[in-house]
């Protein structure tokens, strides 16, 4: 099938398949005599096994080590299990960050007036060389667990 066709099945833009190719995650495909890309059934099978692996956040690298272990059929499932569980250990402190953030908005977007005023906590925090240190969270609760200084 040609790139279009492989980009529909796989879910992945052809623009994103040419990428692949050109950093060596998968290999160039065949060509025809016109020039045109094609791709066997198990190469979009690879690329379905990338788009998975991106929808769950796994960084190129982590793909290339995967996809060595997918190929492997003597591999050990230790090796993948590890590289998951990593995977689970970044993923949840970037969601505690993305919880410290959207709890030190909300409290900065709580303390706005909202109003006419010019003045706005916000942007003051913003805007203040304290912000080079990390900005004060107030305690609340986010997701059933409360997370701030306290924590």
């Amino acid at each position: 099938m040609n790139i279009g066709e492989a980009a529909k099945v796989s879910g992945i833009s052809a623009k994103m398949i040419r990428y692949y190719e050109d950093t060596g995650l998968i290999r160039p495909a065949l060509r025809t005599y016109s020039g045109y890309r094609v791709y066997s059934e198990k190469e979009v099978q690879t690329l379905k096994f990338i788009r998975r692996a991106r929808d769950l956040g796994f960084t190129v690298k982590q793909i290339v080590n995967l996809l060595q272990l997918w190929q492997d059929h003597d591999r050990a499932s230790a090796s993948v299990k590890t590289i998951a569980l990593d995977h689970v250990r970044e993923l949840q402190q970037k969601r505690q960050e993305l919880e410290e953030m959207i709890n030190t908005l909300e409290h900065l977007a709580m303390n706005c007036h909202g109003d006419d005023r010019p003045d706005c906590p916000i942007l003051q925090t913003l805007g203040t060389s304290a912000f080079q240190e990390p900005i004060p969270i107030k305690h609340t609760t986010v997701l059933g667990r409360g997370f701030g200084a306290n924590r």
